[in-house]
């Protein structure tokens, strides 16, 4: 059951701190703001090393993801050892398992260690002007934790998402890169589809078969090409660009270049339906300029309410990242 201090909003439960945002300008002040003072009182703290491009390892060519999920309540040794968020996730080089590994520590019934493999195209990332989603990116391995912490050891009174309505979602990532978010979150899902540019889907292909052998027979993922900027430049975009109905759309670490804002926005407001499909947005924060421009347009497309996600809760990302919560209406 969430606080009565929660709101929710769509699939998400927003903590009693969150905002709705109604001025870029305002919204960005405030983020920098905080962020400002939090490097200031904990400047050699592990967020530090969150600046720079924000890959996590781009001289891997199979990235081992690890994470220590803990049960809060209890009172385990493990817990204080190995649940800060700052130390996880842990890559390191690895053959293939050729799936995701899962197991409980069998002296810890209250830790589930978990190991993610994913592929990544080293020379893409330097060879292709434009091409981010070659390598995993921190946000992405982030945001996996604390869903994952979640669906594990969901806390009763801050819960981040509603369990129950997301086991039975259709989840649709824009931008999948790697396409290490699904396999993270796509056995907690009914449908999960990624979708990225036609020269990424290869790559998302290896790891999704790297992780689920039996892919695609018996499974809740489907692999789509999405190219942003020639959805908005279609006039009839029903005939080339077909989504089943769609109740979570995830956006992660997509927002660097100002070119794309239009596009990416275009996007979201035609897949999104009014009063049914929660957006979820998750940026590491960089340059302020492409977040105020990214805030500024996506207030201006019409029927949209924007809500920024405090940072109460038991597992909702900390600074450096925002996360924001949209839902189109309907209506006056």
């Amino acid at each position: 059951m969430a606080s009565l201090e929660q709101i929710k909003k769509g699939l998400c439960y927003l903590p009693k701190d969150s905002e709705q945002v109604v001025d870029a300008d305002e919204e960005v002040f405030i983020l920098y703001t905080d962020l400002q003072v939090q490097d200031h009182q904990s400047p050699t703290s592990a967020m530090a090393s969150f600046r720079g491009l924000g890959h996590v390892d781009s001289h891997q060519d199979i990235l081992t993801v690890k994470y220590l999920l803990t049960n809060p309540v209890a009172n385990l040794s493990a817990a204080s050892e190995s649940a800060s968020f700052s130390e996880l996730p842990l890559p390191a080089r690895s053959k293939p398992s050729r799936r995701t590994r899962k197991k409980r520590i069998a002296s810890a019934p209250d830790v589930i260690e978990l190991e993610i493999q994913i592929i990544q195209d080293k020379t893409a990332l330097h060879s292709r002007k434009g091409d981010t989603g070659s390598v995993v990116w921190k946000a992405s391995v982030d945001l996996a934790f604390s869903i994952l912490q979640h669906e594990h050891f969901p806390s009763a009174l801050h819960p981040f998402l509603d369990l129950t309505e997301l086991k039975n979602a259709h989840v649709l990532e824009l931008g999948s890169g790697t396409g290490i978010l699904c396999v993270a979150l796509s056995p907690f899902v009914r449908n999960y589809t990624c979708t990225d540019l036609p020269e990424l889907l290869p790559l998302i292909h290896k790891n999704i078969v790297l992780n689920f052998p039996k892919w695609p027979q018996d499974s809740n993922i489907s692999l789509t090409p999405l190219d942003w900027v020639e959805l908005q430049n279609t006039n009839n975009r029903s005939r080339g660009f077909n989504f089943n109905p769609v109740d979570l759309i995830l956006i992660v670490d997509c927002i660097y270049h100002p070119s794309l804002i239009p596009p990416l926005l275009a996007t979201i407001d035609y897949i999104a339906i009014p009063n049914v499909t929660t957006v979820l947005v998750v940026v590491e924060l960089r340059a302020e300029d492409v977040i105020r421009d990214f805030l500024s347009c996506w207030l201006n497309v019409p029927a949209w309410e924007i809500w920024r996600i405090g940072k109460g809760g038991d597992a909702i990302m900390k600074r450096p990242y925002a996360m924001w919560v949209g839902m189109k209406h309907t209506g006056p």
